[in-house]
């Protein structure tokens, strides 16, 4: 993963931890009304992928188990993980692209009802994405995946050997050789593996995007709803087809690329497919970039103008996030796919303790305040999530009372501790695990493994009941807590 080169320590502060009583008048802990529902609390536990579904995206006890884990913490919500919406293989990720994955998915809803006493709300985040292909080996790549046509003929002087032999001879050819010789996007193949992006419209099924998305996220919130979940987040962030819609790359010449206008064109229509599908009394709601932190990417006042449509359009919350994109991505090893967090992109959305002077905390209040602003300027209140390193309550409150959002998103430090929800309300502030933000989760994720905590991981192994990892070592929720002094 990329990292600053200041390299400089930073140390998450506990702050002073509030009184039951203080607690109790905070804005943190005040309700707050979301749409057709209202939170108990200005809490919010984004999206994050445990990697604990089957390979055929359906819900296991251990995904029950993780959200139920949640849920005993009784934040204001709790956003299920990035889940997609179409019925094709994608490894252990939740699916909801058929009718026959609802039954799983109302497993969850029912265990996170009982765990936070009907408190905590509960959405899922419906997802698009575009093929990638692992980084092929040398050998394979240029013996099954390159294709060898007239014009790569042309650029290597109008040879017309055998393609066999063709084939060999740029496989030996140095990098630097490569470059001049084949086209960029093969190059990217050959280095990266193969990416698919919105702007290809060559293919008919990029092409037909705009046509194909709306019905396929309307029929996923549909089941959604079904399934009992109190509302659905679309998913127009970080590296996938929607935010790739958004994004200033976007040169689609077909109305939805190229101007603001037309970039927020596909994500609106899908918005408005998707609240017909289910009506008013369930949230819908999206999480985008604030910035997307790449060269000739979309920027502040571009996140700016599509808050703006999407609160116009009549969504019930907006979150924020930033970066996390495939085109700064580090290269990945060979039978590797690139990883969208690997790059300066990607470490500005998960900044860890070694850092800039800017640090890994609330990094991204700064853009997020500007584009509520602009949202409020249209005389609309929608709320805002704002997310990114916020772990004690003094940061927490001063953001909501200083109105710089609506809602506080904690993923991190959630994942660090669950019941810090619970803690800070009944006044156990000193019982907190504050997040390192060693991003230790971070690098599970990357290799897909399931995830956790370093700071919980290890404890209890031995306890009767506990669920561990595939290999035995680390354990998959965080221990229970109860306070011990009233």
């Amino acid at each position: 993963m990329w990292k600053p080169p200041e390299r400089i320590r930073h140390t998450a502060s506990p702050g002073i931890w509030p009184t039951a009583e203080e607690a109790a008048r905070s804005r943190l802990f005040s309700p707050l009304d979301l749409g057709s529902r209202r939170l108990a609390q200005r809490s919010w536990i984004p999206a994050m992928v445990p990697w604990r579904a089957t390979e055929e995206g359906e819900v296991t006890d251990d995904v029950v188990e993780w959200y139920a884990r949640f849920a005993q913490g009784r934040p204001g919500a709790i956003v299920i993980e990035a889940t997609g919406i179409r019925d094709v293989p994608s490894g252990p990720l939740l699916r909801i692209g058929h009718d026959r994955f609802v039954p799983g998915l109302r497993r969850v809803v029912d265990a996170v009802r009982e765990a936070s006493g009907g408190e905590t709300l509960l959405l899922i985040q419906l997802i698009d994405f575009l093929r990638i292909r692992r980084r092929p080996e040398r050998h394979v790549f240029f013996t099954r995946h390159l294709r060898i046509d007239d014009a790569l003929r042309e650029r290597l002087g109008g040879t017309r050997e055998d393609e066999a032999v063709l084939r060999e001879r740029l496989e030996t050819m140095s990098d630097a050789e490569l470059a001049d010789v084949l086209p960029a996007r093969e190059l990217e193949s050959l280095r990266m593996g193969q990416r698919e992006r919105v702007g290809d419209m060559e293919h008919p099924h990029i092409r037909e995007l705009p046509a194909v998305l709306p019905g396929l996220f309307a029929a996923a919130a549909a089941r959604a709803r079904e399934a009992g979940f109190d509302g659905v987040e679309l998913h127009y962030a970080h590296a996938y087809t929607m935010a790739s819609f958004l994004s200033r790359l976007n040169d689609r010449d077909d109305g939805y690329g190229g101007s603001q206008e037309a970039r927020v064109r596909l994500p609106l229509e899908v918005y408005d497919a998707v609240r017909a599908a289910v009506g008013t009394d369930t949230l819908v709601g999206c999480r985008f970039l604030a910035e997307e932190c790449i060269d000739g990417g979309s920027t502040v006042p571009d996140a700016a103008f599509y808050g703006r449509a999407f609160a116009k359009a009549g969504m019930d919350f907006i979150s924020l996030s930033r970066g996390g994109k495939f085109e700064d991505a580090a290269q990945p090893k060979p039978g590797w796919a690139a990883y969208p967090y690997t790059g300066r992109s990607g470490y500005e959305c998960m900044p860890q303790y070694l850092s800039d002077a800017g640090g890994p905390f609330l990094r991204n209040v700064e853009p997020t305040t500007a584009i509520r602003a602009a949202i409020r300027a249209d005389g609309l209140r929608t709320p805002v999530v704002v997310c990114g390193g916020i772990h004690n309550f003094q940061q927490a409150e001063s953001l909501l009372q200083e109105d710089k959002a609506d809602v506080i998103g904690l993923a991190r430090q959630a994942l660090a501790d669950p019941d810090w929800f619970r803690k800070l309300r009944s006044g156990h502030g000193e019982d907190i695990r504050l997040c390192r933000y060693s991003n230790y989760c971070e690098g599970l994720d990357q290799k897909h493994k399931q995830v956790t905590c370093e700071l919980w991981d290890r404890e209890g192994l031995e306890e009767p009941g506990v669920a561990r990892s595939h290999d035995g070592r680390r354990r998959l929720v965080a221990p229970g807590w109860e306070p011990t002094n009233g």
